[in-house]
């Protein structure tokens, strides 16, 4: 049941980043999982196993910018290292 819930996650994901309703997932009989822009139109992909079917779904449409707060700028300065003082 959790298998099958990660990868449904996956494509409601999917689905609010492109604004197409029709992505659809099928799983065959040996458990492996595969993308359609909608029931009854041909895979995309072609059968895979849960982790690589998410990662191949997460890829898919556009893809949502990371928010970054100020807080994260100013870490990131003070993570790269300055030049050494001469």
């Amino acid at each position: 049941m959790t298998r099958s819930t990660r990868a449904s996650n996956a494509i409601d994901r999917l689905k609010q980043r492109s604004g197409n309703p029709g992505w659809s997932m099928s799983i065959t009989g040996s458990g492996h999982f595969f993308l359609t822009e909608g029931p009854g139109k041909p895979p995309l992909c072609p059968p895979m196993e849960l982790d690589e079917f998410v990662a191949f779904v997460n890829a898919q449409g556009p893809q949502i910018a990371k928010r970054i707060s100020k807080n994260d700028i100013e870490f990131e300065k003070q993570l790269t290292k300055k030049p050494p003082k001469a």
